[in-house]
């Protein structure tokens, strides 16, 4: 009997002596760029589609919520943009609506997790061509200093794993031969001039074996046709350009209120899993208490006895204590879902300013991009409408 209350003791005392630790320091990796001189025809443009904010199979007791996954779906995909732009290598790094959108390399991404502390990220990017350069996962976790920051320009939190995935991506760019630099641009102006006017372009590209993406034949430089989608394909980027000041003022409203959830979330978060840890350690306490008291009050000595009803009192104890200790923890939980709340206020839709009107986004940003490409449509017709029938022919 003695042998037993003892093993259940020092089990007891092996498990008080739990600790929960916090990740203290976050690297950052140097942001890579290219080397030499890049010649003006190999330079791509690169597009980062708005995030997945991977709410689609929420469960509510995941503490995730819509409205801040939503958020933040932009403004990550904002922050991977601009990272990209630094690098200096990309001809444009843009920020678009809909995976429907034509470039060089188009990326997209889908968030996995994202609690203030911890940062997963699903990535994909793929060139005109159909060639896959990033299919991975990306994760990072930051420490509570990265929300003490208090120089001028501050760092994202998570500065860390977009630069990851910006250095994969310029990792595969360098890898590239010239000739398949030249033939990824070639692709992506044919697939957009395919997507004005499919019946002219109709047999310009064509899938190799290896399900590559490649250009038949070109236009002739002179053909009419292809300058009036190149006229469009300008517009078009006005367009896109214009959204990115959208993107820049949303991200601008939203990085106070979001810096300071995040920061609050972290918080809450190491919070709530030391809360769990401490409250499951002291109900597994309690529990040997009660049993280590149980078995010493069934023995035939009168001090094991005594002993047995301190250790049922005790695990009595460390029983309530524990439960109490879930009960805060449920307050931060919900105190987690009043910033979540606090924070919708700010991502209100926002006007966007074109050269001869005025667009107010009261619907997504996916319909107001879909309606610009009926009025690119539009356009184009109007003005090939004016050109003789058959003017778009191949080079030689």
């Amino acid at each position: 009997m003695i042998n037993r209350l003892t093993t259940l003791l020092t089990l007891l005392a092996l498990l008080s002596g739990c600790v929960t630790e916090t990740v203290k320091t976050t690297a950052v990796p140097i942001l890579n760029t290219y080397e030499t001189s890049l010649p003006s025809d190999e330079v791509l443009d690169i597009a980062v589609v708005v995030f997945d904010p991977g709410i689609a199979d929420v469960d509510p007791e995941e503490g995730i919520y819509p409205e801040i996954r939503r958020a933040e779906a932009t403004f990550m995909a904002r922050e991977l943009a601009l990272v990209l732009d630094d690098q200096g290598v990309w001809g444009a790094s843009r920020v678009v609506p809909s995976p429907e959108h034509i470039t060089d390399v188009l990326v997209t991404g889908a968030i996995e997790q994202s609690d203030g502390e911890a940062l997963s990220l699903a990535i994909r990017a793929v060139d005109a061509q159909g060639r896959i350069w990033l299919d991975k996962q990306y994760a990072g976790t930051t420490s509570r200093y990265a929300y003490q920051q208090t120089q001028r320009v501050k760092k994202d939190p998570f500065l860390a794993v977009y630069r990851d995935i910006a250095n994969d991506l310029i990792a595969v760019f360098k890898s590239l031969a010239r000739s398949d630099r030249l033939a990824i641009r070639d692709v992506s102006k044919l697939k957009f001039a395919q997507s004005f006017a499919p019946e002219a372009f109709e047999g310009y590209l064509s899938d190799d074996e290896g399900a590559l993406t490649r250009a038949v034949r070109l236009p002739a430089e002179s053909d009419p046709m292809m300058a009036r989608i190149g006229a469009i394909q300008q517009r078009n980027h006005i367009f896109v350009d214009t959204l990115q000041g959208h993107y820049d003022n949303f991200s601008g409203s939203m990085d106070g209120p979001y810096n300071e959830w995040r920061r609050l979330s972290y918080e809450e978060t190491v919070a709530l899993r030391e809360l769990e840890n401490e409250a499951q350690t002291q109900l597994i306490m309690g529990g040997i208490s009660l049993l280590a008291g149980i078995a010493a009050a069934t023995s035939d000595d009168r001090n094991v006895r005594t002993a047995g009803a301190v250790g049922i009192y005790a695990g009595g104890g460390l029983i309530k204590s524990g439960l109490e200790r879930r009960a805060e923890a449920n307050i931060h939980s919900l105190a987690l879902e009043e910033l979540g709340q606090s924070l919708e206020a700010e991502i209100t839709p926002q006007v966007i300013e074109l050269e001869d009107r005025t667009i107010q986004l009261s619907g997504t940003i996916e319909d107001q991009y879909g309606q610009w490409r009926e009025i690119l449509s539009d356009i184009y017709a109007a003005e090939i409408a004016e050109l003789p029938t058959d003017i778009s022919q191949p080079s030689p």
